[in-house]
C-alpha cells in the first residue's frame, strides 16, 4: 500500500481576487485543540464572536453570528430563510455574482426580477426604486463588491429606498466587508453576510452573518424545530403558522438562531477550528480599528492601481466606483493572459486572477486585501508583473510600476 507523503502546500503570495494568503495569526489561532460544543469556554467563545462581528458590520443586531460555510453557505441561508415561493424579489445586477443571486433566489422559487448595468458600471439608486415602485418586492437583494468588475456598488442611498418602501435589503458583503466602508445600521441593511477569506485575512469555511430584528422576526415566523429536539411549547408556535417552513435544514437560520442563542438548541456540530479563526479574523479587525483597516486598504489598492497604470496596463470599469481591495487590468495587444498567469506562479510563485463571462481573457484581477494589503507585497507582485510582461514582448519603462506605487506610499 502506497501511503500519501504528508501536506507541504507550495509557497505561493495570493494576489487575486480571492481567496487571500491568511493572515499567520489566524492560521495559529486554528491550531487550537477542540473544546465540546456545549463546553462552558466553547459557548462563551461563540458569544464573544457575536459580539465581535457586531463591531464588524458595525451593528446592535442581536441575531450576528456565524454560519458554518463558505460565504456562498451565507448567502444560501439568507435566501432560502427569508424567501417563500411565489415572493417577489428584486436584484440590481452588475456582475457575476449578481446573476448568482438571481440563482438562488430562483432555486426558493421566488419570483425574481432584475434591474442590469453593463459590467463596469454600478447600478443608479433611482434605478432600483424605479423597479421597487413597479415590482413591489418582498425583498431587494444585492452585491456590494462584485469581484468579477472589481465594482463597490453604493448602499446608503438604496437603503433608503427599501426603507420608503417597506422592503427588507439583503447585501452580499463577500468580497467587500473589512476593506471598504460598510453601515448595516446606518445604510438600513436587514441581513448582510460575509466571507472570511477577502477582506478578512482568513480561510474560506465560515460566513459571518447579521440579521434585523425585522428580518429576523419574519424568519423565526416560518420555524419549524426538529421533532428529536423539540421543547414545550414548540408546537404550539408551529400550530396555525401561514408562512412556509423553510427549505433547508442546514441552512435554515430560524434552527440557526436558537443555536447561539440563549436556548442553546442542538443543531449541528460547531465547525470549531472555523470559529476559532472566524473570532481571530474580527478581534484583529477590532484591534486595529474599522477605519484604520478600510484606509489600510484604500492605501494599498491606490498604490496598485497606480503601479499597474505606471506598467502601462489601461484599468477597466468605472474606476470612481472601484473596490479598494481589487483591480481589473486589460490585458494587452499580444499577451497571452493565461500563459503571462501562469508565468506569475511558476517562476514567482504568484497568483493573480482571470475573470468571468465577458471578461474572460480581457482582464486580470489583481487584489490587495487581508493579510496582502502591505507593501511589500504590492510592489513585489509589480515588480513581477513587469518581468512577465517584459519578456512576452510588451513595451514597459523599467522600474515604472514600483515607483508609481512608491509615490502613492510617499503621499
Amino acid at each position: 500500500m502506497t501511503v500519501a507523503p504528508p501536506l507541504a502546500p507550495p509557497p505561493r503570495l495570493l494576489m487575486g481576487p480571492g481567496p487571500i494568503t491568511a493572515d499567520p495569526r489566524v492560521l495559529r489561532a486554528m491550531s487550537a485543540q477542540l473544546v465540546g460544543q456545549y463546553d462552558p469556554w466553547m459557548t462563551a467563545t461563540m458569544t464573544e464572536t457575536m459580539g465581535l462581528y457586531r463591531q464588524v458590520f458595525r451593528t446592535d443586531n442581536e441575531q450576528t453570528f456565524l454560519v458554518d460555510g463558505t460565504s456562498r453557505a451565507g448567502i444560501e441561508a439568507a435566501l432560502v430563510s427569508l424567501l417563500e415561493p411565489g415572493d417577489r424579489v428584486l436584484v440590481p445586477v452588475f456582475g457575476r455574482f449578481g446573476h448568482l443571486l438571481v440563482e438562488i433566489a430562483e432555486r426558493c422559487r421566488a419570483e425574481v426580477h432584475t434591474v442590469e448595468v453593463p459590467w463596469g458600471e454600478v447600478v443608479p439608486a433611482e434605478l432600483v426604486e424605479e423597479a421597487v415602485v413597479r415590482v413591489r418586492p418582498k425583498l431587494v437583494a444585492v452585491v456590494q463588491g462584485d469581484t468579477s468588475t472589481t465594482m463597490c456598488q453604493p448602499l446608503a442611498e438604496i437603503g433608503e429606498v427599501c426603507r420608503r418602501h417597506d422592503t427588507l435589503l439583503y447585501v452580499d458583503a463577500t468580497a467587500s466587508l473589512g476593506g471598504n466602508p460598510f453601515e448595516t445600521d446606518a445604510w438600513g441593511i436587514d441581513v448582510a453576510t460575509a466571507g472570511l477569506q477577502k477582506c478578512l485575512g482568513g480561510p474560506s469555511g465560515s460566513a459571518p452573518i447579521t440579521i434585523s430584528d425585522a428580518a429576523a422576526a419574519l424568519i423565526a415566523s416560518r420555524k419549524r424545530v426538529e421533532a428529536g429536539i423539540r421543547e414545550a411549547g414548540d408546537d404550539d408556535a408551529e400550530a396555525g403558522r401561514t408562512t412556509a417552513t423553510i427549505a433547508s435544514n442546514y441552512l435554515d437560520l430560524a434552527q440557526v438562531m436558537d443555536y447561539w442563542g440563549p436556548r442553546r438548541l442542538n443543531h449541528h456540530t460547531e465547525a470549531t477550528t472555523m470559529l476559532y479563526g472566524a473570532r481571530e479574523c474580527a478581534r484583529l479587525l477590532v484591534e486595529e480599528g474599522l477605519d484604520a483597516a478600510v484606509e489600510r486598504h484604500r492605501l494599498h489598492g491606490e498604490a496598485m492601481l497606480a503601479g499597474v497604470r505606471g506598467l502601462g496596463l489601461s484599468v477597466f470599469g468605472d474606476v470612481a466606483h472601484k473596490m479598494h481591495n481589487v483591480v481589473a487590468v486589460e490585458i494587452p495587444d499580444g499577451i497571452d493572459g493565461d500563459a503571462a498567469r501562469g508565468a506569475m506562479l511558476t517562476d514567482f510563485g504568484i497568483e493573480i486572477g482571470t475573470s468571468f463571462g465577458p471578461l474572460h481573457g480581457r482582464v486580470w484581477r489583481i487584489g490587495t486585501m487581508g493579510w496582502n494589503a502591505r507593501t511589500d507585497a504590492v510592489l513585489t507582485t509589480l515588480a513581477c508583473l513587469e518581468q512577465v510582461l517584459r519578456a512576452g514582448g510588451a513595451s514597459v519603462v523599467p522600474g515604472a510600476g514600483v515607483a508609481a506605487a512608491r509615490e502613492v506610499y510617499a503621499g
